[in-house]
């Protein structure tokens, strides 16, 4: 069989003929070598002036609007990315139509809210609006396919809000999900004292602690908040203080279980309870917020004490969810229905007229009729002036989305029991006629009234007079509804200024200190204090404001001239011939 090659070649050089051109002469052939322009095989790839590329986009200049469901804490976590995103330059809007960005901040408790929350990203890309999800549905789930692409902020990543919308308006996907710690322990989560934008300015919203002990089989905010993550009682005193300094007349505490405060900390609730209400102004008000019934079972004769003080509300927020120990058991509650009574029955003798509000959840997978007609008897005996009756809902990835479910009419038909039950009883009809020192804080929801609370913290409303707005005044109490009493304000008694000092205006970012207003009011950068041995540290909100180029007075200017700084360079390389690859 004749060989493939006639010859052997002895060396690879060997196939190079005499006409072929030397690596020496490839240099100097390139002159003939012309590029070759590639036509555009559609218009996809052609950039408008509606989509510019990323590195033209000026961040801290766009308008964006913020919406946030769910709980007290996660009302807090919204305030704060406000505050940072607005430090750092960008607007706050209430107006969604002409926000560039949208943030949403999401709740994953019921099916529902998580419904409201998947529409608004479709109705935002449906406007071609940029989007950010925070909350704890993302960080639950954050392998959904509607959001898929999308820019998450974790629960504990707030503070990195202004680089997540910096890199989405740029078009860029950022995702950033996890935990603070410490030398390998878990932190509560971000820093309390970062800038806010308070949705009411005379109300602080500070988050105790993150997460919970407990291991709920239908609670989803367990995936997304975790473990128990106590803040260090020091930082939630010196956040109070804060608030104060600032206008500020109501503080709420508030986390998935305050009762549980402390105790990865090696402290409890009463502890800081006493703590904070040692800086307290006179004429302002703490209310406390949730707590499961095992974590305050040993604390309730300073419970007790703390809520009878005249700058604590005497308020509790206790879910019970069924009155029934074998639904408790397969929710894994870790407590019965004999201790929920034990601390309703000992706060209601020690603290007079206190407001114990509580959750019930109709349906619950293996409830039966039974089960449910103990926990209309429980409502009945206690007769709850706030009650939040809540239809269940199998929550993806809880034990309790695999248990055998109770039929939807079922539990259609409960629910609409315990709430006719509710209804037929009126709390505060015994009330009318009663003189009551309320503070007031808010507007009502038709803009008919302003809301204030009394030391109950029963709803009162009393007339629109601006002057009533952060103060503490007296009233006498002529009408009662379901949920609120009617007061008009007594002539004669005096009205006292809650606020120690003039609060923050409407949108006005709170945590930015005098030195810092200054110096982004006179166009300069925070620096350290010449006098230190070691640079000051700065503050997460002020390197955040920091005035960048683009926003400084002549800021085009310098970039320009930067530009054609670094093109000039770069031609020198070329026509000096330095082999410089870039």
């Amino acid at each position: 069989m004749p060989a493939a090659c006639d010859s052997v070649l002895e060396d690879i050089e060997d196939i190079v003929s005499a006409e072929d051109l030397k690596p020496h002469d490839r240099q100097f052939v390139r002159k003939n070598v012309f590029p070759k322009v590639r036509k555009r095989s559609s218009q996809k790839n052609v950039q408008t002036e509606d989509d510019p590329p990323s590195d033209s986009i000026i961040p801290g200049v766009q308008k964006i609007w913020i919406r946030t469901w769910g709980c007290s804490h996660n009302n807090s976590d919204g305030e704060y990315m406000a505050g940072q995103l607005a430090a750092y330059g960008y607007k706050i809007t209430d107006n969604s139509a002409e926000a560039d960005l949208w943030l949403l901040n999401s709740c994953t408790v019921k099916n529902p809210a998580e419904d409201h929350f998947r529409n608004s990203i479709k109705k935002a890309q449906e406007g071609k609006k940029k989007v950010v999800v925070a909350g704890c549905v993302p960080q639950a789930q954050p392998r959904q396919d509607y959001l898929k692409g999308l820019s998450i902020i974790g629960v504990q990543q707030i503070d990195r809000v202004v680089e997540v919308v910096e890199e989405t308006i740029k078009g860029h996907s950022v995702r950033l999900l996890g935990q603070k710690k410490d030398n390998g322990k878990r932190l509560g989560g971000a820093r309390l004292d970062l800038p806010k934008i308070r949705k009411n300015p005379l109300i602080e919203i500070i988050s105790i602690n993150t997460g919970c002990l407990n291991a709920c089989t239908y609670c989803k905010t367990k995936h997304a908040r975790g473990d128990l993550a106590s803040y260090p009682i020091e930082e939630l005193v010196d956040r109070a203080k804060q608030s104060f300094q600032e206008g500020v007349c109501e503080i709420w505490l508030t986390s998935e279980d305050t009762g549980a405060y402390g105790r990865d900390i090696g402290t409890d609730l009463p502890t800081l309870l006493w703590k904070l209400v040692e800086v307290i102004p006179e004429g302002a008000m703490l209310r406390l917020g949730m707590t499961n019934p095992p974590y305050i079972l040993e604390h309730l004769e300073e419970m007790a004490k703390i809520l009878n003080h005249p700058r604590v509300y005497a308020f509790l927020h206790i879910p019970v969810q069924s009155a029934s120990d074998s639904v408790l058991m397969d929710m894994k509650r870790e407590y019965c229905v004999a201790d929920f009574k034990q601390v309703v029955d000992f706060l209601k003798e020690k603290v007079p007229g206190i407001t114990i509000a509580t959750d019930i959840i109709c349906g619950f997978p293996g409830e039966t009729d039974e089960d449910f007609q103990e926990t209309m008897k429980l409502v009945e005996q206690y007769r709850f002036p706030s009650l939040f009756i809540n239809q269940f809902y199998p929550r993806p990835g809880t034990p309790a989305a695999k248990m055998p479910q109770v039929p939807a009419a079922v539990k259609k038909q409960r629910t609409k029991d315990l709430s006719h039950l509710f209804h037929s009883y009126n709390p505060y009809d015994h009330k009318v006629g009663e003189r009551q020192r309320v503070l007031v804080t808010e507007e009502s929801f038709d803009s008919n009234y302003y809301v204030a609370h009394n030391p109950f913290y029963e709803q009162v409303l009393v007339p629109k007079d601006p002057l009533l707005m952060g103060k503490m005044v007296e009233v006498n109490i002529y009408e009662a509804g379901k949920h609120f009493m009617k007061g008009q304000p007594v002539s004669d008694a005096r009205v006292h200024t809650a606020s120690i000092t003039r609060p923050l205006a409407k949108g006005e970012v709170s945590g930015l200190t005098e030195e810092f207003r200054r110096a982004t009011q006179n166009g300069t950068n925070w620096k350290a204090h010449p006098s230190a041995e070691t640079p000051v540290k700065t503050p997460l909100s002020s390197w955040m404001a920091l005035q960048l180029p683009w926003q400084q007075e002549g800021g085009g200017l310098k970039i320009l001239s930067v530009s054609l700084a670094l093109l000039a360079v770069l031609v020198m390389f070329y026509y000096g011939g330095m082999k410089t690859e870039l």
